[in-house]
C-alpha cells in the first residue's frame, strides 16, 4: 500500500448517543467502522484495533424533517456512506491518499441523491435531511468531509482545535466580521444552516485533512454537544478522563445539565502506536482544504453551493453608498456641461 509504515497504527473508538432533555425522540445516530475488516457499530474488535490497510470510518449525522423523517434521514446517511464504502473502496486496487479521499466524498454525495430520492419518492417524508461530518482515517492521515454543522476537533497536548468549518448563517457572519464567535454562539440563529444532505439533488462537500501524531484524540459531534459545551471544555474532559467510554459521559451529562435542548452525540478516537510520530510544537492544525487531483473529481460534478452572499460590513457598506453618491453627482455633473456647451 501507498506510504503504508510497517509500523503499528492503533485506535482506540468510543461512540454514544443521547435524547437530550427537551426532544421526544432521537434523530441523530453515528457509525464506528473498520474498513478493513468490514466490521461496524462498536464491538471489541472495533473499539481497539490497528488500522489495516483500508483504514477507519467515523459518521456523525443530525437528522431533521419532524416526525420520523429526521431519524430515517441520519440513519441512511451513515448506512449508504459505509455500504458505498465497502463497495467501492472495499474492492479499489489502488489503495492511495488520493483515491480513499475520493471514495469518501463519493460516498457522501451517493448518500445525498438517495436521502433525496426517498424524500421525492416519499411525500410523508418530504424535506428530509440530515447534516453529515464523516472521518476516514487512512495510515497518519484523517480526511474529514463536511456537510451542515456537526463538527470535528482534534485535541493535542490538551488543546482542542476545530477541523471543520459550520456551513451555517452563523459562521457567514462571522468571516464577514459582523458577530464575534461569541455573539454567534448566543445567537437565535445559530441553527440556521445552509445545506445538509436530502432537501437538494446535489451538494458542495467540504473535503479537509489532518496529520495525526501519536496521542492525538478526534471527536466528532453533533451540535446537541458543541452547542453547550466550548471545546476548551471538550479538551479538559477528555484530558482529565481515564478512558474515552468515561469523557463521553461526562460530555453528554454537561450538555444535559446545560439544559440538553437537543439530541446529543460524540465519538472519540485515540491514536497510538509505533507509526505515529510524537506531536512537535507548530505543526499546523485545522482547517485543511485536500485538494482533489482532476482524475479524482466526481463522475458527477458537485456545483458550488451558491447561497446568499455573504453579508457586507457595515463600514464597507457606508463607503460604497458614499462611492455611488458621488459617481452619481459626476455623472449629472457632466451630462449639465455638455448640455450647456451646447446651447
Amino acid at each position: 500500500m501507498f506510504g503504508r509504515s510497517s509500523k503499528p497504527i492503533k485506535v482506540q473508538v468510543f461512540g454514544k448517543t443521547d435524547l437530550g432533555k427537551t426532544r421526544d425522540h432521537n434523530e441523530d445516530c453515528f457509525l464506528v467502522a473498520d474498513l478493513t475488516r468490514g466490521e461496524r457499530s462498536l464491538p471489541p474488535t472495533v473499539r481497539e484495533h490497528e488500522i489495516g490497510e483500508r483504514g477507519a470510518l467515523l459518521v456523525v449525522a443530525d437528522g431533521m424533517g419532524g416526525a420520523a423523517a429526521g431519524e430515517l434521514a441520519s440513519q441512511m446517511a451513515t448506512d449508504t456512506i459505509f455500504d458505498q464504502m465497502e463497495k467501492m473502496w472495499g474492492t479499489e486496487k489502488e489503495l492511495t491518499p488520493q483515491r480513499f479521499a475520493y471514495r469518501l466524498k463519493e460516498a457522501v454525495e451517493v448518500a445525498n441523491g438517495q436521502i433525496h430520492a426517498h424524500a421525492k419518492a416519499h411525500p410523508e417524508v418530504r424535506g428530509m435531511g440530515t447534516t453529515t461530518t464523516a472521518a476516514g482515517v487512512l495510515v497518519d492521515h484523517v480526511y474529514i468531509t463536511q456537510v451542515g454543522d456537526s463538527r470535528a476537533y482534534l485535541i493535542r497536548n490538551g488543546v482542542a482545535v476545530q477541523l471543520t468549518k459550520d456551513q451555517s448563517l452563523m459562521q457567514r457572519l462571522v468571516e464577514a466580521g459582523e458577530l464575534t464567535e461569541e455573539e454567534a454562539a448566543h445567537s437565535e440563529r445559530r441553527n440556521i444552516i445552509l445545506q445538509a444532505l436530502g432537501p437538494d439533488p446535489k451538494v458542495k462537500v467540504d473535503l479537509t485533512h489532518q496529520e495525526i501524531r501519536r496521542g492525538d484524540v478526534l471527536v466528532l459531534c453533533s451540535d446537541g454537544l458543541s452547542g453547550q459545551v466550548k471545546k476548551e471544555e471538550i479538551a479538559e474532559v477528555v484530558s482529565r478522563a481515564s478512558d474515552l467510554a468515561q469523557a463521553c459521559d461526562r460530555l453528554i451529562a454537561l450538555a444535559n445539565e446545560r439544559g440538553g435542548p437537543d439530541n446529543i452525540t460524540v465519538i472519540m478516537a485515540r491514536f497510538d502506536g509505533d507509526g505515529l510520530r510524537p506531536a512537535e510544537a507548530r505543526e499546523e492544525v485545522g482547517h485543511q482544504i485536500y485538494p482533489l487531483i482532476d482524475t479524482e473529481t466526481s463522475t458527477e460534478p458537485v456545483p458550488v453551493y451558491k447561497g446568499s452572499p455573504p453579508p457586507v460590513p457595515a463600514k464597507q457598506a457606508r463607503w460604497r453608498l458614499i462611492l455611488a453618491a458621488l459617481l452619481a453627482v459626476a455623472i449629472v455633473a457632466g451630462v449639465l456641461y455638455w448640455m450647456n456647451r451646447g446651447q
